[in-house]
């Protein structure tokens, strides 16, 4: 994957996911499109049954990111999705599933 040159603008947003999104392949379906658009971070299930990422991108990546974690994978029900922007130096790599 193409890093992201040093000086384009990135955004980085924790978001947390709540809904039926385990058990329906939503953290490796968020890997996959992750990769078709080129954001990076991370994804991973929390104990309370919700999904918990990190997205860092363009600010056009993540929109496309969060429209999607909005929607999920078939047999994913979104009830609710939060974020809150993250001021960090680090770049991250690739998006990977923790």
């Amino acid at each position: 994957m193409k890093k992201i040159d040093p000086h384009t603008p990135v955004e980085t947003l924790k978001v947390h996911v709540t809904g039926r999104v385990q058990g329906v392949g939503y953290r490796l379906a968020t890997v996959r499109r992750a990769h078709l658009i080129g954001a990076r971070g991370w994804v991973r299930n929390n104990d309370d049954g919700s999904v918990e990422a990190l997205v860092q991108g363009t600010p056009d990546q993540v929109d496309q990111m969060l429209e999607w974690l909005r929607q999920g994978p078939p047999g994913a029900r979104v009830i609710d999705l939060t974020t809150e922007t993250q001021f960090s130096d680090r770049r991250y790599e690739k998006f990977e599933q923790n």
